[in-house]
């Protein structure tokens, strides 16, 4: 099942230990009581094992408290729509990204994230800033030991949006891509403004190749997203990929349209 993303998961680890504690549950008793053995538990309490929505639900059927670990979860971190993309995303050997309107989360600078996330002007100061701190804590993926392929494909007017009010922030985020795209597991392309209309302008996906070899798909709408599984929308999916990514430009143009657009920005 998914995995909560750090911070929030050093959060609620620290309170299912403290509420453990209270009710005087050795881990033993708590796991009989989570479905959970005593040496998993202690792997997830001294954060040498992931934890999981499984591992919360299995705590709130332990404490009996009516699945409370599990709505504080939905309220300070991701959705509960969005945890099956995170679980697939950390476990992925390669990744397909397309955005056509903003840069992917996975390749955001925190300034550019904040500014993006203040745009919904329903959440608090403090949901901004934990939703931030989430996505920021994802990109770990793209500098660990054995990091997946990531092959990004975007929209040169996502480089280009921002404006003059933003202009050292885009500035900022178009540097950052050109870093990351220079990594060599790391491949961003670019659709310039020219090639006009394309099938990419009906919406972002992203695409997982996890570690059975297996796909899975994210679609995320205005409201929540979806996972998909189911292979003939994997096959559609794909056959977009395919139409997107002959759109853009190669690696090399496609680093120097990124220069190209970061000196339009001005100086940082």
């Amino acid at each position: 099942m998914g995995f909560v993303p750090s911070p929030l998961a050093d959060f609620i680890v620290g309170e299912i230990r403290r509420a453990r504690g209270a009710g005087g549950m050795t881990q033993e008793a708590f796991g009989r009581g989570a479905g959970f053995s005593a040496s998993h538990v202690s792997a997830v309490e001294s954060g040498t094992r992931a934890l999981t929505m499984d591992f919360i639900r299995g705590a709130d059927r332990a404490f009996g408290n009516g699945g409370m670990f599990e709505r504080l979860v939905t309220k300070l971190g991701a959705p509960s729509w969005f945890l099956p993309w995170l679980d697939a995303e950390r476990s992925a050997r390669q990744l397909r990204l397309f955005e056509p309107l903003l840069i992917p989360g996975l390749l955001q600078t925190e300034n550019y994230a904040h500014v993006v996330m203040r745009l919904n002007d329903l959440m608090s100061t403090a949901e901004v800033d934990q939703q931030v701190s989430a996505r920021m804590s994802r990109h770990k993926i793209l500098t660990g030991e054995t990091p997946p392929q990531v092959v990004a494909v975007l929209d040169e007017t996502a480089l280009r949006r921002g404006g003059e009010e933003h202009a050292g922030i885009m500035a900022e985020q178009v540097a950052h891509l050109i870093a990351v795209a220079e990594l060599p597991h790391v491949h961003v392309h670019v659709i310039p403004a020219a090639a006009g209309l394309h099938i990419g302008l009906s919406g972002p996906f992203a695409m997982a190749r996890v570690s059975d070899g297996s796909w899975v798909g994210h679609l995320e709408n205005q409201l929540d997203g979806i996972v998909v599984d189911s292979e003939d929308r994997l096959d559609n999916l794909h056959a977009r990929w395919e139409n997107v990514r002959n759109e853009a430009l190669p690696r090399r143009p496609s680093l120097e349209l990124m220069k190209e657009v970061h000196s339009d920005h001005g100086p940082h």
